[in-house]
């Protein structure tokens, strides 16, 4: 059973782009929230109606989540660029990474997704040295790399790749669905 959670102040606002595809996800579902840092998609999420699990190495993070944890969120702390998976086996009705990327988490992302869910996905992109913070390659998408890492598996609902100003920043963006079964386009 989950009970209302207030956000705290000051929490950063969810992603436009998490919120804009956020209709995707099935009524009730599950939503998985990689690097979950404060919570801000967790609350988006929980005030939706959604069981909500994050995930963060942080232990400020995690203990910052207290509060959304008693209101029913699986809240996990895990090192997964040094540790193992630990969701293998499970499957969520949504997937959402921010300004994240692990490239060797993919093929344990993908596999999560649950069918009939999706994958809502926004990280910085190449090109972004040149106005900010992350610089270092190993942390910037290359043209095109989300919707490659994608396609195979998923189908592409909406992808974007480019400049963003506001703040600036260069990033790629992906909202992608794993089919049913019976092929079934999601809502």
């Amino acid at each position: 059973m989950t009970t209302a959670v207030v956000p705290p102040p000051g929490l950063s606002a969810p992603s436009p782009w998490v919120q804009r595809w956020s209709h995707l996800v099935p009524g009730g579902g599950s939503v998985l929230d990689v690097a979950c840092g404060a919570g801000r998609h967790l609350y988006w999420f929980h005030a939706r109606g959604h069981r909500v699990t994050g995930v963060d190495r942080s232990p400020e993070a995690i203990a910052a989540l207290g509060e959304l944890a008693r209101g029913g969120a699986e809240i996990v702390q895990a090192d997964i660029e040094n540790g193992l998976w630990p969701f293998s086996g499970r499957q969520f009705d949504a997937i959402v990474v921010t300004n994240y990327l692990w490239r060797p988490l993919f093929p344990g992302l993908l596999a999560s997704v649950a069918p009939g869910g999706v994958l809502i996905y926004e990280t910085f992109a190449h090109g972004n040295a040149s106005v900010g913070r992350p610089a270092r390659p190993e942390f910037l998408l290359q043209p095109g790399e989300l919707l490659d890492l994608c396609r195979p598996t998923l189908r592409v609902v909406a992808f974007e790749d480019g400049f963003l100003d506001a703040p600036e920043r260069f990033v790629q963006r992906i909202a992608a669905v794993r089919e049913t079964a019976s092929g079934q386009d999601i809502p």
